[in-house]
């Protein structure tokens, strides 16, 4: 039995990065990205007005009110082509660009205008409601970089700079496999000592956010029949799941079947409750991962170890799963011998902390407790944690 930590070195060094694709921005949100993106010119590309006004020399108006000759306006896609000189002023537009000889922009609310003359009330400042060219980010400054998950609101950036078409890492192709004899398709009424296929239909869903998915069909307790389907998965994807037959009955054959194969088993037992008789395996060059029976063991490991392998795979900077502290509502007891990772809730108390709300979490088949869960909460080995404790806790994103 090794720790979570050992676990996953195996997992980082194990994961082979995919190869890069390039695909339109339309369909950039939640790839990953294969590459740098640079800002291809200065932003803003010029000189630019924060307000409406007029364009004027500071040594102008310094002995405001002054009156000045109006020679022309600046407005945002038209900017004036001449030069501001002593005594003039140019009418000028939010986001427009400020004209060569001007160094400041009085507001309209400050001046007052008639024909071709204004007057201004006001003294001004040096840059004064100008934002400097190139104030927000330089031509060739790394803006998003390689590793990072593209979300809709990096979209306006990738626009901005040109990138209509991007290089994102390719997206894994992950097989999920249910296996047992007492499992039937979720289409059909359970028979006695039977239970319905939930686990491939919640491993998919977990897992179509970073790969591309396809369930397999539901494999009985026969050796030979997991060997077979085993080996024809694995001969086509990137990454098999396998759900179930990972302990040590007479009738788990996921361990056999794999080192029948000829498959690198790295881990079959990791400190960890639930999920302890987790597999990670390689067959070929593709990632297999034999997940325990129960649902809710299933759900932990498959965020603990599967999404960090498949994220992995596409080189993101931070596959684990989101971080942070909260305060514990209720006293959770300790596993002797192993850390715990259990489904929790989280809410915001009266003064604004972040608070867990442990599940009442009966065991690792209690899916419908963890279909409230948001995240997971960490319980060292060995220690128990008190109500009022600040506790190290994971989000599901």
């Amino acid at each position: 039995m090794i720790p979570i930590s050992d676990a996953l070195n195996f997992l980082d060094r194990e994961t082979i990065a995919l190869p890069a694709d390039e695909i339109k921005l339309e369909a950039s949100v939640g790839r990953i990205l294969a590459e740098n993106v640079r800002a291809d010119l200065d932003l803003p590309p010029f000189d630019r007005s924060q307000m409406d006004g007029f364009a004027v020399r500071v040594e102008d108006v310094r002995d405001a009110p002054v009156d000045l000759e109006i020679i022309g306006e600046s407005v945002a896609g038209k900017g004036f082509g001449g030069e501001v000189n002593s005594g003039e002023a140019v009418r000028i537009m939010t986001g427009a660009p400020v004209p060569s000889g001007a160094d400041s922009v009085q507001m309209v609310e400050l001046t007052e205008s008639d024909g071709d003359k204004v007057t201004i009330k006001n003294a001004a400042k040096p840059e004064q409601n100008i934002v400097p060219r190139a104030a927000e980010v330089k031509a060739g400054t790394v803006v998003l970089e390689k590793g990072e998950i593209i979300t809709k609101n990096m979209i306006a950036t990738l626009a901005s700079f040109g990138y209509y078409k991007i290089n994102v890492s390719k997206r894994p192709c992950v097989k999920i496999l249910a296996t047992g004899s007492e499992i039937v398709d979720i289409s059909e009424k359970p028979a006695e000592d039977q239970i319905r296929n939930s686990n491939s239909w919640m491993i998919a869903e977990f897992a179509k956010k970073y790969a591309d998915v396809e369930m397999l069909p539901i494999i009985r307790d026969d050796l030979e029949s997991l060997k077979s389907a085993i080996r024809e998965a694995a001969s086509s994807c990137d990454c098999l799941i396998i759900s179930g037959g990972v302990s040590v009955g007479d009738y788990d054959f996921t361990k056999p079947a794999l080192r029948e194969l000829g498959a690198e088993i790295f881990f079959e037992k990791v400190s960890l409750k639930p999920g302890k008789p987790t597999v990670f395996a390689k067959l070929g060059e593709t990632l297999i991962f034999g997940l325990p029976g129960n649902p809710v063991s299933v759900a932990v490991t498959f965020y603990v170890f599967a999404r960090t392998a498949l994220l992995r795979m596409q080189g993101a900077k931070f596959p684990e799963l989101n971080r942070g502290f909260a305060k514990l509502l209720h006293p959770i007891k300790s596993t002797k011998g192993r850390d715990a990772l259990l489904p929790a809730s989280f809410s915001t108390d009266s003064a604004g902390h972040l608070t867990i709300e442990t599940l009442r979490f009966s065991g690792s088949s209690n899916f419908i407790t963890f279909a409230r869960a948001e995240g997971l909460v960490f319980v060292p080995a060995g220690v128990d944690l008190n109500a009022g404790e600040v506790a190290e806790i994971y989000f599901f994103d």
